[in-house]
């Protein structure tokens, strides 16, 4: 009996090499997907966000084209690469004649730095018609 209670007192608490390196690797496996979903989740947000500007741009631009149609209808006239804030620009495209037009306002972000707005960088394209509202005295 005296030797099972010796073989007690010799036990040590921790954990062994093996143990730890194993609770590593498996630590190592769980956080990569998590580390993989944040970055996903965080480049989605950016996304959303520059969505979320250009379409506010964008909405205000045809506002002020509707706006402005009112007592300038012939004046209204297409644009490219207009700078709205920052680094976003729009293009806007007027089609029809008479007393209908079609105005297109595309807006995205100048990821490029180059000035232009390319089709790759277009994140919003709004279209609408805008009508005479009264014919010229």
């Amino acid at each position: 009996m005296s030797a099972i209670v010796r073989n007690k007192r010799n036990f040590r608490a921790g954990f062994t090499l093996t143990e730890a390196v194993v609770a590593a690797a498996l630590l190592l496996i769980a956080i990569v997907p998590i580390l993989k979903a944040l970055t996903q989740a965080n480049l989605n947000s950016v996304i959303i966000e520059r969505r979320t500007q250009s379409l506010c741009l964008a909405q205000g631009k045809l506002n002020q084209i509707k706006a402005r149609s009112i007592y300038g209808f012939d004046t209204v006239s297409s644009q490219s690469n207009e700078v709205l804030t920052g680094s976003y620009l729009c293009n806007t495209t007027i089609g029809g004649s008479g007393d209908l037009k079609t105005v297109t306002v595309s807006v995205g972000q100048d990821t490029s730095n180059n000035g232009a707005l390319d089709s790759g960088e277009i994140e919003i394209t709004l279209q609408t018609q805008i009508a005479k509202r009264w014919p010229d005295s």
